[in-house]
């Protein structure tokens, strides 16, 4: 098992791997057309993270009774800047991802009012059938059969 001052320090630098997946998702979702495959990769990586945070949470936790302390560590200087910095850390994230989840909402709504439109289109379109097919009917000029 890890020192309480390793698993802090794990969770910091998965803290900031997380800061850098959550600063590319906003920067995709900013881009204005969002790519489909490379958010899809950026929700995997932070699904990844988020279930390492929790198994080094669960460290951290293990490590405290064994040396029995606990955060803030106020007893410890060095632990204690350690977990002040994975606090700020964790309350910056927590906005950012907040703010993510809005722009992701707008996006959301965007590309269901172009579903929209492309579907009522569709529903007038003459030229084509439900099969794909185009209807004679609405061609004006000759058909010509090959």
């Amino acid at each position: 098992m890890p020192s309480l001052a390793e698993a802090l320090n794990a969770l910091l630098e998965t803290l900031n791997a997380l800061d850098s997946t959550v600063n590319a998702e906003q920067t995709l979702l900013c881009s204005g057309l969002v790519n489909g495959v490379a958010l899809q990769r950026i929700t995997e990586q932070k699904s990844s993270l988020l279930t390492t945070l929790d198994y080094q949470n669960q460290q951290r936790q293990l490590a405290e009774k064994e040396q029995r302390v606990s955060a803030p560590y106020a007893a410890q200087r060095s632990l204690a800047a350690l977990w002040q910095e994975i606090q700020r850390l964790t309350a910056t994230l927590n906005q950012r991802n907040q703010h993510n989840g809005l722009l992701l909402e707008q996006q959301i709504i965007r590309n269901s009012e172009a579903l929209t439109v492309l579907n009522t289109r569709v529903g007038q379109n003459t030229l084509y059938g439900p099969n794909g097919q185009s209807r004679g009917a609405g061609i004006p000029g000759r058909k010509i059969s090959i």
